[in-house]
């Protein structure tokens, strides 16, 4: 490594060092050993061993436990404005090949998967938008963000404004504080409406993102819906935390012969039922407000079987290893309902989106609820995450979203 690179040093410990030779782009607080108490929050620096062994070069943040994230670790690497430039065309160019040209909306930047740590920017047909959760990207966005609409648009996609979604309380492990509205891209107006339509396997959504869940729509299980879609004509379906009724809105389109659409959240009714109207689908779609597992709950205690299809799609039981436990109990439960209420021969589909929650502990969870109510699976797939998500395999973290359908037998 070149001796004066104008990068603070930090020191990493054995233990560390041993960590980040497997790939991981984090270093942990507790595995520095010796760092430079005047280098600025957010700021570049590089990552030694106690050999002086180069390991990386990532960003600083001192109000995290994850104290470094690696961006590099080629020692010649400057991380100037063609660096960033490069690492947005080259997921740019995944995105086309990966997802076959359907990019009109789409995850463009997944974090630690592209390059970007803390950074999400989801395409939402001519709007980003975006979610900054590390300090050092909040320091750069001035750089990324005008670059980002600069390479879509070379690329002749028509992009009209960058919306920042920062109104999340993990932005304080970073000192960072909430927030949320248009970022300013230098001599352009804004876009008057945070509310757009955006159309994913022949549907047309509502997409209102300055209050919808993390970024106003949920890309991730785009694919995951038309397998879903592809197995329900001629079926009664229950899609339960259906929010704004994507996996609903397939199984009506995918030819099912009547589907109930299920939340908790009146406002997310609201919206599912708009979207079935707008996508003329109303006459073949009821919609309850309601909590799942006391539906579940009723509907099991009035005995048949009402429906031969039932999605699970709930949000994340568990956001931390501490609450796994309790969280495999409540997708247990879930399970084993939807499983009892099942006839045999009828279909599931079920899905965990915490990385929490691991593939082995998520199936090994299946078969006890299969055996809490007497059935067996058949397994018909195992899906993950949209390519758009790209997974590294040396980041656990990035694998998060588990998928399965099954005949309940």
């Amino acid at each position: 490594m070149k001796s004066d690179r104008g990068f603070s040093r930090f020191i990493i410990s054995a233990k560390g060092t041993r960590w980040t030779d497997t790939g991981h782009p984090w270093i942990y607080e507790s595995d520095v050993l010796k760092e430079d108490e005047t280098c600025e929050n957010g700021a570049l620096v590089d990552a030694v061993s106690e050999n002086g062994k180069y390991i990386g070069t990532g960003f600083l943040s001192r109000n995290s436990k994850i104290r470094i994230r690696l961006v590099s670790r080629n020692a010649n690497d400057r991380f100037d404005v063609p660096f960033w430039e490069r690492r947005i065309r080259y997921a740019w160019e995944y995105r086309k090949t990966a997802m076959c040209s359907d990019i009109d909306c789409c995850r463009v930047i997944f974090g630690e998967s592209d390059g970007f740590p803390g950074l999400t920017v989801d395409r939402f047909g001519e709007v980003l938008v975006t979610q900054t959760l590390s300090v050092g990207m909040e320091r750069i966005k001035s750089v990324v963000f005008p670059l980002l609409v600069k390479v879509l648009r070379e690329d002749g996609q028509n992009i009209m404004g960058i919306y920042e979604r920062n109104d999340v309380a993990i932005r304080s492990l970073e000192g960072l504080e909430p927030g949320k509205g248009w970022f300013s891209l230098p001599g352009e107006e804004t876009p008057d409406s945070t509310v757009t339509s955006i159309t994913e396997n022949g549907i047309v959504y509502s997409v209102d993102f300055e209050n919808g869940q993390k970024t106003g729509f949920f890309l991730d299980q785009k694919y995951n819906r038309l397998a879903v879609a592809k197995l329900a004509k001629g079926k009664t379906v229950l899609d339960c935390f259906t929010h704004t009724g994507s996996f609903a809105l397939n199984a009506a389109k995918g030819g099912a012969k009547h589907v109930t659409a299920v939340d908790v959240s009146a406002s997310a009714i609201e919206m599912a039922q708009k979207n079935a109207e707008r996508n003329g689908l109303s006459g073949k779609m009821d919609f309850i407000t309601a909590d799942v597992f006391d539906l579940l709950t009723e509907l099991e205690h009035k005995g048949g079987h009402p429906y031969d299809f039932i999605i699970l799609d709930p949000p994340a039981f568990t956001k931390s290893r501490k609450t796994a436990v309790n969280a495999e109990k409540g997708y247990r439960e879930i399970n084993t309902r939807a499983i009892r209420l099942l006839p045999r021969g009828g279909w599931l589909a079920t899905c965990s989106c915490s990385h929490f929650m691991p593939s082995a502990q998520f199936e090994k969870m299946l078969h006890a609820a299969a055996g809490d109510a007497g059935r067996q699976l058949m397994q018909v797939e195992a899906r993950q995450q949209a390519p758009d998500h790209p997974i590294l395999w040396n980041v656990p973290e990035t694998d998060y979203l588990k998928f399965y359908l099954f005949r309940v037998i």
